[in-house]
């Protein structure tokens, strides 16, 4: 029987437009369910923790007037559209954003580009080391901006997906957003004397996002240090909530229709979708689903605040991530950095390095002394600038008499034993006087310490330099 007339092909998907995705209707067990929520809570923590981050901008300047500022007078906040910057290292009562640093003068603002294009201007800042970091909705930075990269001094201008304008006449070039979220955190450094502090503000003055209307070839000028603090409610110690569980279900989608699939994400948008239109119209699904987002909140996400749950390894009990800010699909990483460091740079911009061990995998706690050794010569080799901070239980400052959470690069008096090493000290209790330039106090009680290499030569970024033990003194 010759059968050949009557065999046809099924059509073979070309893109992802072919490949159907669950069908409406489609019976759901609950467990079935939490599974795809618990999945969904880790894909979209950064996402919506980004939104929430925005609508809160979004208000509390618009609770005071609609101008840049700084909330409870240590945090840069700006209208949407907008930046502000500080002018001197942030404070320890800062709690919007996990590990800070005191390296960097810190700038931030958000942008809604299916609005209005922003252009943001680049003063000289000369030798001085100095990055726009500027990211999408994802975490994902979008933009090279920086003296890594050789930026000249000029007009550049922030679009949108779907931006197809002219450039005007005076803007260098453009920086094109995946997503019409767009947020910056420019980061200027400076050393710890006063001498710098007061050199840097004619180039912090010129650090200016602003809508493409406001676009007239000149270079503005702000004096951050004139801009208005606007009050700060009080709430518990640590980092804002910015991922709530319980809100979750209810934020989630509307996130999803502003953040467009990724190359391949397609079939994950379907099925989360399928899940959240079977919640809508059954309470039970509904309550299911919401009760995933809780469990994964607990089990899943709030044990990579601890650094030996985040990262990879990185040598002598040193935590790492490898592909901060360029993320893909790496969901469980850019979720574990938002919820305990949101808004990592790109790793040849800055490498992050971190832990909460000591040598012998105890926790580090302040009721001891700790000290942290490079020999002569190894120094983390950087082009840019290194340092590390302490940080308390909630990755953030500790208040200290000495106002000293850090020490590196900036740090101008660092003292080097007779054979060239460093020798850094870590607790509660000082080790001396003739040590203390090389102290940074802890709590009596839990804390982490981290690194930073601001422009890492080639031997961090592979690994071959390695940060030294943390020892603690018997």
């Amino acid at each position: 029987m010759n059968t050949a007339a009557s065999t046809s092909q099924v059509p073979l998907p070309k893109t992802a437009a072919d490949v159907a995705g669950p069908p409406s209707g489609t019976a759901m067990t609950k467990e079935y369910v939490q599974t795809v929520g618990r999945m969904a809570y880790v894909w979209g923590y950064a996402m919506v923790n980004s939104h929430n981050r925005r609508a809160a901008f979004a208000y509390v300047t618009g609770q005071n007037g609609n101008v840049p500022g700084w909330n409870g007078g240590v945090l840069p906040m700006a209208p949407v559209g907008l930046n502000s910057m500080l002018n001197d290292y942030i404070k320890p009562e800062q709690t919007f954003v996990a590990c800070p640093n005191q390296d960097v003068v810190y700038g931030a603002g958000y942008f809604a580009l299916e609005k209005d294009p922003v252009v943001f201007q680049v003063p000289d800042f000369g030798d001085r080391f100095w990055v726009y970091a500027i990211y999408d909705a994802r975490t994902d930075e979008i933009a090279e901006i920086g003296k890594p990269y050789g930026t000249k001094p000029g007009f550049y201008m922030l679009v949108g997906p779907d931006w197809k304008g002219e450039t005007p006449k005076g803007i260098t070039a453009v920086v094109r957003s995946s997503t019409e979220l767009a947020f910056t955190a420019p980061r200027i450094f400076k050393d710890d004397t006063p001498e710098d502090t007061q050199a840097i503000q004619s180039v912090l003055g010129q650090v200016m996002f602003y809508p493409l209307s406001q676009f007239n070839g000149t270079m503005k000028t702000t004096d951050w240090s004139k801009v208005p603090h606007f009050p700060a409610p009080s709430g518990p110690g640590g980092e804002t909530k910015w991922v709530v569980p319980e809100t979750f279900y209810d934020q989630l989608p509307g996130v999803m229709k502003l953040v467009p699939p990724l190359p391949g994400e397609e079939a994950l948008y379907a099925w989360i979708n399928s899940v959240f239109d079977a919640a809508d119209k059954d309470p039970a699904t509904k309550q299911a689903l919401v009760e995933s987002f809780v469990a994964a909140d607990k089990e899943l996400v709030a044990p990579m605040f601890e650094w030996r749950h985040n990262g990879s390894a990185a040598g002598n009990g040193w935590y790492s991530p490898v592909n901060n800010a360029q993320w893909g699909t790496d969901y469980l990483n850019r979720t574990g950095t938002a919820k305990s460091n949101m808004y990592d740079n790109k790793p040849n911009e800055t490498k992050y390095i971190y832990r909460d061990l000591d040598s012998q995998g105890r926790q580090l706690m302040g009721k001891n002394d700790y000290t942290v050794t490079f020999p002569k010569g190894q120094l983390p080799p950087v082009k840019g600038f290194w340092s590390m901070t302490l940080y308390n239980e909630h990755h953030l400052f500790h208040p200290n008499p000495l106002n000293r959470y850090s020490l590196g690069t900036k740090s101008k008096s660092l003292q080097f034993a007779a054979d060239s090493t460093l020798t850094l000290y870590f607790g509660a209790k000082s080790p001396g006087k003739y040590k203390e330039t090389n102290w940074v106090p802890a709590p009596v009680g839990t804390f982490s310490l981290y690194i930073r290499c601001y422009w890492a030569e080639q031997a961090i970024l592979d690994g071959t330099w390695m940060p030294p033990q943390v020892v603690k003194v018997d």
